[in-house]
């Protein structure tokens, strides 16, 4: 049976901050810590410590520079100890704020202990659902910690020193349990009881994250796009719900390894895939995951995408329809020192552009920001559906009718020999990069993009640069072939007379270039020209050796998704909810996010 023996929580010195025993004699934490550190990095999620007695698996996770280490040394199943971990920290993080700060945890260890023991008893993971801990245990707030500093009775459990009379101790500690029939429990797991809103609403987030590898040449090798569905819900009572989902082609051919929230009725979407039934939690939380391959399952068996011409060009691009594509051109110029990269913008994504770039930062920021009206229970109601503003405001920048890009940003990684890139020159945007860093970025802002998208078919910017090789390279090259600039190609070696009368007199060139010195003959220049050319086809080598690899994209679009899945309609079942009251209408809203960090990557 999987069982959690022990948690200790270490801060990023690596000093330990909480330690809580469920079961069992598990290793110590200071055993155990340098035993973990010991693992050469990266260190895996699962360890085996052979050296303990018993032998012990150690599970660990790091989350906000803090280390969760939690031990087992009977058979245990490793994902339940793993996603454990990862409940534990979000639910401290839902009662003490984000992010996670040991001084946080060491100031509320009362609250701290009270989460670890509800959610584990015994060694055996019990309650881990949010809305069912804050029923139980007691949240901090500001008061509670001000009545506490100053002496005076508050709601938190805390204990009297023993040097106090009995007399003047505090009362007795709060239980951390209800007692049963005081306060009525909610009999769904996940939703706390008695829930009230003064206003209702209910939101739906659609993010998706791409992941795409291009060839040279263009060809798609991997396009992926992994989503997931972020609902809030504040919703008074019990509500029921729909939501239906639609794609292209349909859900049940685009959407592929879904996960569901523990509340969504599996059986519902077996029978009518893209519909999801569920009773809300309360507040904010995951509903769906799934991932959709842009490519199709069969791309590669394809025969007619093996070809080697085929992929090429923008067909694929406009297949994947991409928002921003990017091109890398290496070992170019006269030593093939100099690379460029095109970096090119849709048009399609140009709705509102002239409006983006000549408004402030801060206000397309709220434009975007804002959440759009979807219609109401039967689909009716406010016109314009997902992603379209309350009616009489028409599209926004950012809604599904305008979608708009921003945070476009390109990284192209450089080989650890480059020394230096000199000549930078960017078309549109700013270049940031320092001497000996691993990699240049290319930053166009939302101002630069709306301007370059008002171009159309011909939204494109560049970047061209030089690379600098470090030890080895052309200087060192120009040194051991001799001479500089100056006798480049003709290996001729200058020295002077110390007995010469003159200023310039003593002066003389081995090859003959003094004063009234005859030219050279055709075959010095024959062997100079060859010396040269194979110097120079050396220097392209080495130049070829400095060359970036790849180039990664970065971009934010806000209103459309690379999928094509859609919100079709939100209701709300008023036979099965209660609570809600009558003619209550919830405000509902959708919004879109495809973002992509460094996921669209480029090969050279």
């Amino acid at each position: 049976m999987s069982a959690v023996e022990a948690l200790y929580i270490f801060d990023e010195h690596n000093n330990l901050i909480l330690e809580h025993v469920y079961c069992a004699r598990p290793p110590a934490a200071p055993v155990l810590l340098p035993l973990y550190l010991a693992h050469p990095a990266p260190r895996p999620s699962l360890m085996y410590l052979p050296s303990t007695n018993p032998p012990t698996l150690v599970h660990n996770m790091i989350q906000d520079r803090l280390l969760f280490l939690a031990p087992s040394s009977a058979d245990t199943e490793p994902l339940l100890v793993l996603e454990f971990l990862h409940r534990v920290a979000d639910a401290i993080e839902d009662f003490l704020g984000s992010p996670l700060l040991a001084a946080k945890i060491e100031t509320s260890y009362d609250v701290v202990a009270q989460l670890l023991g509800e959610m584990c008893d015994a060694g055996l993971v019990a309650t881990t659902e949010p809305n069912a801990l804050r029923d139980v245990v007691d949240a901090p707030s500001f008061m509670k910690n001000l009545l506490g500093g100053v002496g005076l009775p508050s709601s938190s459990p805390s204990l009297s020193p023993t040097n106090t009379p009995f007399s003047l101790q505090r009362p007795a500690l709060k239980p951390s349990l209800t007692p049963p029939g005081s306060s009525p429990s909610s009999a769904i797991p996940w939703r706390r009881a008695n829930v009230r809103h003064t206003s209702n609403e209910m939101y739906v987030d659609v993010v998706e994250t791409l992941n795409v590898t291009l060839t040279p040449s263009g060809r798609p090798l991997v396009a992926l796009a992994n989503g997931s569905i972020a609902f809030t819900s504040k919703v008074s009572g019990v509500p029921d719900l729909i939501l239906r989902l639609d794609a292209p082609g349909g859900i049940a051919n685009i959407v592929s390894l879904p996960v569901f929230h523990p509340c969504v009725r599996l059986a519902r979407w077996r029978d009518r895939p893209g519909e999801l039934s569920f009773i809300p939690p309360d507040g904010r939380f995951v509903l769906l995951g799934y991932e959709v391959d842009l490519l199709g399952d069969d791309y590669l068996l394809r025969p007619e995408n093996l070809k080697p011409g085929h992929g090429s060009g923008s067909s694929q691009g406009a297949k994947l329809n991409l928002p921003a594509t990017v091109e890398v051109k290496t070992s170019l110029g006269p030593t093939g020192a100099d690379f460029e990269v095109r970096l090119a913008l849709s048009s399609r994504f140009r709705s509102g552009g002239a409006a983006a770039a000549a408004s402030s930062t801060s206000a397309s920021s709220a434009a975007a920001a804002s959440l759009s009206s979807i219609s109401s229970a039967a689909g009716t109601g406010r016109p314009g559906g997902p992603g379209r503003s309350p009616s009489g405001f028409g599209a926004h920048a950012g809604s599904s009718a305008a979608p708009q890009l921003s945070d476009v940003v390109v990284r192209v990684p450089l080989p650890a020999a480059v020394r230096n890139v000199g000549d930078l020159r960017a078309s549109r945007g700013e270049v940031t990069y320092a001497p000996g860093e691993a990699a240049l970025e290319w930053r166009v802002g939302a101002k630069d993009a709306a301007a370059l998208m008002q171009l159309g078919m011909g939204a494109v910017a560049t970047l061209r640069g030089s690379v600098v090789g470090g030890s080895g390279g052309e200087e060192d090259d120009e040194d051991d072939e001799g001479g500089g600039v100056l006798g480049e190609g003709l290996g001729n070696r200058y020295e002077y007379d110390d007995d010469g009368d003159g200023a310039g007199s003593g002066y003389q060139s081995a090859a003959g270039l003094g004063s009234g010195a005859p030219p050279l003959s055709s075959k010095t220049n024959s062997g100079g020209d060859a010396e040269l050319e194979a110097r120079l086809e050396r220097r392209k080598r080495a130049n070829r050796l400095l060359m970036p690899a790849s180039a990664a994209l970065s971009f934010q679009v806000k209103g459309w998704l690379a999928s094509g899945v859609r919100v079709e309609s939100l209701n709300v079942d008023t036979k099965m909810s209660r609570g809600l009251g009558a003619g209550v209408t919830p405000y509902k809203g959708v919004k879109y996010l495809t973002g992509s960090r460094e996921g669209v990557e480029v090969r050279c």
